[in-house]
């Protein structure tokens, strides 16, 4: 009897608490999900070493100081013309070497090729036998001087640059040239094939240096002799000015 009626009394005591411990519980439940926001879905990490590397500068081990030189070089544009002059010696075969001199016109029809025409002038000596004979006179004094003339086409085969100390550079081309013209000499005028090469050097925009070696050949039959093709080789320094 006595066990009953404390049942009885625990009874609604236990409930009691029971209902308290649930309220509790849903409570807090709700107040912790209302505080977290809403687009939250799990922890922020941040990547530590990442924005250390884009927070550091980072700074050149060598700074090189390069002092730039400035060079100017001389450059021919196409369609230029240019003038010179020019002396030296020319062989005439039989009839010795002698000083030539005379000049030249070209006129550049691109960066590789150039129209060229040239107007020399010379003297013929004593043949051998004129110097052992001492009597015998083959040429008046007259007939002994020689003109030729001629055009040609040059090709700037291999350009390139010349170098003077560490600071001056002067743009130059070794040129292969071939041509035609005329000849006067011992009081005829003869058809004259040309040919050669020379080297030219820019001193600077509108003046150039230069040698020239040529070969003239034409037919003769000076001397009583049968007619043969001569060789009258050529050397040259020349001045040229462009305009």
């Amino acid at each position: 009897m006595e066990s009953r009626l404390r049942l009885f009394l625990l009874t609604p005591l236990m409930v009691s608490i029971l209902l308290c411990n649930s309220g509790c519980s849903l409570f807090r439940h709700k107040t912790r999900t209302s505080n977290e926001p809403a687009t939250s879905s799990g922890p922020v990490v941040v990547d530590a070493a990442a924005s250390a590397t884009t927070a550091t500068v980072t700074e050149p081990v060598l700074e090189p100081k390069v002092e730039r030189r400035k060079i100017k070089t001389p450059k021919i544009h196409s369609s230029d013309f240019e003038i010179g002059m020019f002396g030296g010696i020319l062989g005439i075969e039989d009839f010795g070497s002698h000083s030539v001199y005379g000049a030249r016109v070209d006129f550049h029809i691109s960066e590789s090729f150039f129209l060229q025409g040239a107007y020399g002038r010379s003297r013929g000596g004593k043949t051998t036998a004129e110097s052992l004979s001492g009597n015998i006179q083959v040429l008046s004094s007259a007939n002994r001087n020689y003109n030729y003339y001629n055009l040609s086409l040059g090709w700037d085969a291999l350009p390139g640059e010349v170098f003077v100390g560490e600071n001056r550079a002067y743009n130059s081309a070794l040129y292969f040239i071939v041509g035609a013209g005329g000849t006067k000499f011992a009081g005829d005028n003869h058809f004259t094939v040309n040919g050669g090469f020379g080297y030219r050097v820019l001193v600077n925009n509108w003046v150039s240096a230069r040698i020239d070696i040529r070969d003239y050949l034409y037919d003769t039959a000076l001397l009583n002799s049968p007619k043969k093709v001569v060789n009258n080789l050529e050397a040259t320094l020349g001045l040229s000015f462009y305009f």
